[in-house]
């Protein structure tokens, strides 16, 4: 019996041990502890230093903090925002330099946008950004942005709609009505094959009468080797689109040449397919693509019941695709020679033994390559009404 009990409470004694050592929360970081940072920017100042500017959350006392959680979309409401900014000669540097003009300590985990000023840009986002991809905390999904305005300009913006500027730039992203590229995709281009990246310009509407100023989405910026070297504009990045087989929703408005009106489509599916060749020492590239698209509104006097008319705007559609392509292309190669639209990746997977022996004259491959666009538009459906009963004089 005498064993039985000092068993018993030695294996009390052990289970009581765990107990005590897990109980409390003596490590824990309070939420208004914390800097909550919601949008960060990047530039460089006119003497040529790195300027690390961020938009924080300031937290009111709510029960949301008594109970120590909070959202990702926190810019009104229960608190307010303000903006910091510091200088250093590197990311880390900044960083350590905005830390010690705020009470709290810089928490990243809510930041999910980074926009980068063209100034800086243009210098090259090569150190930034292996900051921004060896440090564990910032968010690899987080979007990226370019502004031509500067940056402070753009995170002291409150939209009237979103509870941030972050917000709003995300969800216009996400439309995918522009190129939509997060930290994570940026870093893979920079460091592929054609050490050539697209990232998407943030512009500012300014203010007009009662509207506030608010920011959007308004054309790509094209980086070669980690630097700024040209902007297209939104026709331009609507071919960006198509080759990079990113184009997932869109208006499409077109009118045949015998059409006395325009035709709008909604885009239904698209895929694009890049099919390399090489032949007797000459790089090509076909590029097919294929898109479905219904007719929502019909402002000519053609009716689209008529397998005739229908094959006319199909017609139609293939050459807009392929002008938009060819305004993209014609830039990308002739005056920024920066393949933009994964051409390397697509002849690495199919020839990686010829790759290899000419990717250091990749540049003049691109550049002179021939390609040959392959578009093949399918309209679905004429609508739900048909025959326009507007129109009675359509054909």
């Amino acid at each position: 019996m005498n064993k039985g009990k000092a068993k018993g409470t030695l294996i009390g004694v052990l289970l009581f041990i765990p107990v005590a050592l897990l109980s409390g929360c003596w490590d824990r970081t309070e939420v208004n502890d914390l800097a909550i940072i919601t949008t960060g920017g990047l530039d460089m100042t006119e003497d040529r230093k790195l300027e690390l500017l961020i938009k924080q959350y300031l937290v009111a006392p709510t029960s949301n903090q008594q109970s120590g959680g909070f959202s990702a979309d926190m810019d009104v409401g229960s608190g307010s925002s303000i903006v910091r900014s510091a200088q250093g000669v590197t990311m880390a540097d900044a960083v350590s330099h905005l830390q010690q003009v705020l009470s709290r300590k810089v928490f990243w985990g809510q930041n999910e946008v980074f926009i980068f000023g063209d100034r800086l840009a243009k210098e090259g986002l090569a150190e930034v950004m292996d900051y921004l991809t060896r440090h564990p905390i910032p968010r690899e999904r987080a979007n990226v942005f370019l502004s031509f305005s500067p940056v402070k300009e753009v995170l002291e913006l409150h939209p009237p709609i979103e509870r941030s500027v972050s917000q709003a730039l995300r969800k216009m992203a996400e439309n995918q009505t522009g190129l939509n590229i997060s930290l994570k995709e940026l870093a893979e281009m920079m460091a592929g094959r054609s050490k050539a990246a697209v990232i998407p310009i943030v512009q500012i509407m300014p203010k007009n009468g009662k509207q506030e100023s608010f920011a959007y989405i308004n054309g790509t910026a094209v980086l070669k080797d980690g630097k700024l070297v040209g902007r297209m504009n939104d026709a331009e990045t609507r071919g960006i689109m198509w080759l990079r087989n990113e184009i997932k929703t869109a208006t499409v408005t077109a009118s045949p040449p015998h059409a006395k009106g325009p035709i709008s489509l909604q885009l239904l599916r698209s895929h694009t397919e890049l099919v390399p060749h090489i032949k007797k020492g000459n790089w090509s590239m076909t590029v097919r693509i294929e898109t479905h698209d219904d007719i929502v509104e019909n402002a000519s006097e053609l009716d689209f019941s008529t397998l005739d008319h229908i094959e006319e705007l199909e017609h139609e559609l293939e050459n807009q695709i392929k002008r938009r392509i060819q305004m993209a292309l014609g830039r990308a190669q002739s005056e920024m020679k920066a393949d933009i639209f994964g051409f390397a990746d697509a002849f690495y997977r199919k020839y990686p033994k010829e790759w290899n022996r000419n990717k250091d004259r990749w540049d003049d491959l691109f550049s002179n390559m021939e390609v040959n666009v392959q578009a093949k538009v399918y309209v679905s459906r004429p609508g739900v009404t048909g025959k326009s009963i507007f129109k009675p004089e359509q054909r």
